[in-house]
C-alpha cells in the first residue's frame, strides 16, 4: 500500500482568492505533517508591532550583540509563542530537524546563542504557527486554497520576506499573476 504524502520540508503557498483572509499571500514553512496533523510556520509576512530586539528585552536577554531583524507572523495559533526557522549548523533543546529547510527551535536557548553570537548562521524568528489536526491539511489541500511547492533553504533564508510568495511560485515555474481566484470543474 503506498505511503500518504505528507508535506513536511515543503512550502505552502496561499492561493488567490482562498476563503481564509488571515492567510492573503501566505507562505508556510512545513515544520511537521503526519497522521497526527500538521504545524508550519509563517514566513510570508512580517509583524509590525516587534522587532527582534524588542523581543530579546522583553525576554530579559541582553541584545546589545543581537542584529535588529524584522520578527514574522509564523500563524494565528499561540500569536505570543517564539519559533526559529534556522540553518542546521546549530541545535539545542527541543530543534527538530526540516528536511530541505533546516531546523526549528522553539525554546528560548536559540534566542540566547543569537544574541551572543554563536546561534545559527542563517535564521528567521516567527511568532505564533499554523496548526492542523489530524487529516484536516489533508483535507483542505483537496480544496481550493493551497499549493504545496518544493522547500529550500535558499528560498527560506536568502529572499526577502515581502518577495518570498512571488518567488516560491516563480522557482516551481509559475507565473502568479496568472493565477486566479477561484477554481472550475470539468
Amino acid at each position: 500500500m503506498d505511503q500518504p504524502p505528507f508535506l513536511s520540508g515543503k512550502l505552502l503557498l496561499a492561493m488567490p482568492g482562498m476563503a481564509d483572509p488571515r492567510f492573503d499571500k501566505a507562505v508556510i514553512a512545513m515544520a511537521v505533517h503526519d497522521e497526527h496533523g500538521a504545524v508550519g510556520i509563517g514566513v510570508g509576512h512580517t509583524r509590525a508591532d516587534i522587532r527582534f530586539r524588542d523581543l530579546l528585552t522583553q525576554l530579559d536577554i541582553d541584545p546589545a550583540g543581537a542584529p535588529d531583524r524584522a520578527v514574522l507572523h509564523g500563524g494565528p495559533v499561540e500569536p505570543g509563542r517564539g519559533f526559529v526557522l534556522h540553518s542546521d549548523d546549530w541545535g539545542g533543546q527541543g530543534t527538530i530537524q526540516i528536511v530541505g529547510l533546516g531546523a526549528m527551535t522553539g525554546t528560548i536557548d536559540v534566542l540566547k546563542a543569537i544574541a551572543a553570537g554563536k546561534g545559527p548562521s542563517r535564521w528567521l524568528v516567527s511568532l505564533g504557527y499554523a496548526g492542523w489536526g489530524a487529516g484536516q491539511l489533508d483535507e483542505e489541500m483537496t480544496r481550493h486554497g493551497w499549493f504545496a511547492a518544493g522547500g529550500s533553504a535558499a528560498l527560506l533564508f536568502d529572499t526577502p520576506t515581502a518577495e518570498r510568495w512571488t518567488a516560491v511560485w516563480t522557482s516551481e515555474g509559475i507565473d502568479p499573476r496568472l493565477l486566479v481566484g477561484q477554481t472550475g470543474a470539468a
